[in-house]
């Protein structure tokens, strides 16, 4: 079997499941423990604390950890809007946001909150021009995805955050999708918090991250939580951040090496494609704007449903789009957004590169859909 959907989960590497055996054992104490269990463990997170910070060129006090970046999302929105201006109850993001996100900011509508959603450009950008005319005086908080999931597009944060820190306006940044693969730097992007995720990035699934810079001012979503300076309540699962810490930095260190290697795979895939005449367009931006390993396209004139089901039948797994959306029959709110008919979005399919995808897993790819192509009519 052929695995390309790495952008709705990974394998956890070798080098993290070792990790996470080895501390398991011998750091299994309650951080919040008194004695010297409890101490182990609080150093070994205040260890991998520093770590991801560095990464992401902030500061270790401003890391809390999670189950995951769902989570993530919604305790880093609300704690922030917990913390603003009674009188601000305006949000803005983005039509293409996770539906972690998509989904709270639309139950917080219920709770005496606006939320404005501004649409991308055909190609799947947030221009400043068009966040420009949804802020208000009233806004509270943006909150716009690093890169997006279905079809790898990456916005310009720095741009974004320049221009909401001069408005004094708090900016969160969901970049489940683009940590450890592409470079984030939270003093130039301007950004006061952001998400990230474990399982992306060949980690155990359960864990996540959030970092909100220290000198932003935040509230509790639950009073008198004592775990994660009151961010999250819950025992911390040392073993699960040790052995995502782990798979951070060694993705990390590899960005360069893999991202070239993910543009090659990409571009044969296109090459390939256009030689077999398949009727298929690959949406998105030059890839100076993009996930190289995110490839959405619609397949015209087949349903992406029926595509990817064929796939799995010919031993290839890719996707339709959200795994966190899977089940639902509503076409890609992303496509969608793109100012593509539903037909269009119902032809839409998800190939996701990661570590280990080689030359020969794209041909046998670009076969498949040959094969399906002719089958199907």
């Amino acid at each position: 079997m052929i695995y390309l959907d790495f952008a709705a989960t990974t394998p956890i590497s070798e080098t993290a499941l070792e990790a996470y055996v080895k501390y398991a054992k011998s750091h299994f104490g309650n951080s919040k423990s008194l004695h010297d269990f409890g101490g182990d463990a609080e150093q070994l997170l205040n260890h991998c604390r520093e770590i991801l910070a560095k990464l992401i060129n902030g500061d270790h006090e401003g890391i809390y950890f999670t189950s995951g970046g769902s989570e993530s999302n919604i305790l880093a929105i609300q704690s922030l809007l917990n913390g603003t201006e009674q009188a601000k109850k305006h949000i803005v993001t983005s039509t293409i946001e996770h539906s972690s996100i998509h989904n709270f900011l639309k139950n917080l509508q219920n709770n005496g909150y606006t939320v404005s959603f501004v649409r991308p450009d055909k190609h799947g950008r947030i221009t400043i021009n068009s966040l420009e005319k949804m802020i208000r005086n009233d806004t509270a908080l943006v909150s716009i995805q690093h890169g997006n999931s279905e079809i790898g597009i990456i916005q310009n944060i720095e741009e974004i955050g320049s221009f909401l820190k001069e408005k004094a306006i708090l900016f969160h940044s969901d970049c489940v999708q683009t940590f450890a693969k592409v470079p984030i730097d939270v003093e130039k992007m301007k950004i006061d918090a952001l998400s990230f995720s474990s399982h992306k990035i060949y980690g155990p699934k359960g864990v996540g991250a959030v970092y909100i810079d220290p000198s932003v001012y935040w509230v509790p979503i639950i009073e008198g939580t004592t775990h994660e300076k009151g961010f999250r309540p819950g025992t911390i699962n040392t073993p699960g951040i040790a052995s995502f810490t782990i798979a951070a930095k060694s993705l990390h260190d590899e960005m360069k090496a893999l991202q070239s290697q993910f543009t090659k795979l990409r571009k044969l895939f296109i090459e390939l494609i256009a030689k077999e005449q398949l009727p298929i367009e690959v949406l998105g931006t030059p890839q100076s704007e993009q996930l190289p390993a995110i490839i959405g396209c619609i397949f015209k004139g087949i349903e992406g449903q029926y595509i990817m089901l064929e796939c799995n039948r010919k031993g290839i797994a890719i996707s339709t789009g959200s795994a966190c959306q899977a089940g639902m029959q509503e076409p890609s709110r992303t496509v969608i957004s793109l100012d593509r008919t539903k037909e269009e979005a119902a032809q839409y399919i998800r190939v996701s590169l990661g570590i280990g995808t080689t030359e020969e897993d794209i041909l046998q790819l670009v076969e498949a859909f040959s094969q399906i192509r002719e089958e199907y009519h």
